[in-house]
């Protein structure tokens, strides 16, 4: 039989069921807000960085004279039990509300409030001797609380995301070199251009990637300016002289992220520019990733009828109707991630144009959208990696197959016969479907077999030399 405790806030009272740490103020944000069915517990890293947000704060107002022993105690026992990872189950906001943010506030004061309660000797409620607002959110406003613990969060999803990145980076950096005597044709427009190898395509993948590692690296800098003893608005009101700058500083040594005060806390409480540049540089990632999963579709196409150059590794069956047909299922749900990641740029970006004045409300819909962006994307990097790109194989005859019998090698005979003779090469053999050597060296003798064979030795065809 479930017991209750009767809790009021100043619209009045409620009953919170007594095994519950939370508190009135987010029952009622359970029941006020149900968009996405998402809570606070799917993100564990921000309630840890709530618990680093509200331990800071309580020892920087207990060096201040704030807050007396005991109860700084008490705060800093229940926040460490956070950083720890235990009461995420307590965390039932939906990441979605109203109010800037105060739900997961008052949902993080009220759960440290009780964890500190028990801790104490006293019962769940009996907030007379710990209470959520009046000691755990001691200086603070959700509209500082809140985006701080809201940057470190997102500090550590993009060390996760960037080291997602680095493994997939040196996934396609090791086929590049299993790849790198796989002669075949480069393609531009979808049509054939001149030869390469396939480690030099793998090797470009990984060197894509690895120029959004640094970017995603710049980005993550721009995270750590806080606002943290803005308060409200920014003037620091209720906040006692120091606190800031105190607050900040036992911030970065109890989370080992270098985060700094922002000179300007007006600004810094309503600026979301940190998050517009994160989302377009996530953008910028999905863009690249999903355009490297479109080659390795077209690249594995086929069997018989398509390009047939590399072959992914079978997951499952392809079709319930067409027997024997394997789809490259893991590519195809790498695009859709991207898909979303692309779509929730669009997201934050109207949230972070819908800011009035000293504050944008709509920071939780941009909490929302790159938590998950960044969730989702980073298992993107690591499926693609672990069950496409380390299985994938090379059809080595069938690509040189293709080179030898393409007509876009005829490029190579610019210097020796000049463009004219080449291209009227190229069109013969495109009508008649011969080849260009049979063309070149059989038919017209425009090129010796010597000189052929120094221009399509496989050395020159994958490190090319000017020969005359």
């Amino acid at each position: 039989m479930n017991t209750y405790r009767l809790e009021h806030d100043f619209l009045g009272e409620k009953q919170v069921p007594d095994d519950k740490y939370y508190g009135v103020q987010t029952l009622r944000a359970k029941e006020n807000f149900n968009i996405t069915g998402i809570a606070i517990s799917s993100e564990p890293l921000f309630i840890k960085a709530f618990g680093y947000v509200k331990k800071a704060a309580a020892l920087a107002n207990a060096d201040a004279g704030v807050l007396d022993k005991n109860i700084t105690d008490a705060i800093v026992f229940a926040s460490d039990e956070l950083i720890a990872g235990k009461y995420a189950d307590q965390f039932i906001s939906d990441l979605i509300q109203g109010g800037a943010g105060t739900s997961c506030n008052m949902n993080a004061n009220e759960v440290i409030a009780n964890i500190g309660l028990e801790h104490m000797g006293h019962r769940k409620g009996e907030y007379q001797y710990l209470h959520p607002n009046n000691h755990v959110n001691c200086s603070q406003s959700t509209n500082d609380a809140y985006p701080t613990a809201f940057r470190l969060a997102l500090y550590l999803k993009i060390s996760l995301f960037t080291e997602a990145l680095e493994r997939l980076q040196a996934a396609f950096y090791e086929k590049g070199k299993a790849f790198a005597n796989v002669l075949k044709m480069g393609r531009t427009q979808l049509q054939d251009a001149v030869p390469m190898t396939l480690g030099q395509e793998f090797n470009a993948f990984a060197t894509t990637i690895g120029e959004d590692v640094l970017r995603m690296r710049e980005v993550q800098q721009l995270i750590t300016e806080v606002n943290m003893g803005a308060t409200a608005i920014g003037t620091g009101v209720n906040a006692p002289e120091g606190y800031a700058a105190n607050c900040v500083r036992y911030l970065a040594e109890l989370s080992g992220i270098p985060v700094k005060l922002s000179a300007d806390l007006i600004e810094a409480t309503y600026d979301t520019g940190a998050y517009v540049q994160l989302s377009g540089t996530m953008k910028r990632c999905a863009v690249k990733l999903s355009k490297i999963c479109n080659d390795l579709r077209l690249l594995s196409s086929g069997p018989r009828t398509g390009l047939n150059e590399i072959n992914l590794p079978p997951l499952q069956p392809g079709s319930s109707i067409m027997p024997g047909k394997v789809n490259p299922v893991i590519p195809e749900a790498v695009n859709q991630t991207c898909f979303y990641v692309i779509g929730a740029d669009l997201t934050v970006t109207m949230a972070a144009e819908a800011g009035q004045l000293q504050l944008n409300v709509m920071e939780p819909v941009i909490g929302f959208s790159l938590f998950t962006s960044l969730e989702y994307i980073t298992r993107a990097c690591d499926m693609l990696r672990e069950k496409c790109v380390v299985g994938i194989t090379a059809n080595a005859d069938r690509t040189r197959e293709m080179v030898m019998h393409s007509i876009g090698i005829v490029t190579q005979l610019n210097p020796v016969v000049g463009y004219e003779t080449s291209a009227s090469i190229a069109r013969e053999a495109l009508e008649s479907g011969k080849s260009v050597h049979q063309i070149a060296v059989v038919e017209r003798k425009v090129v010796t077999q010597e000189k052929w064979d120094e221009i399509y030795s496989i050395e020159n065809l994958i490190h090319p030399k000017f020969i005359r």
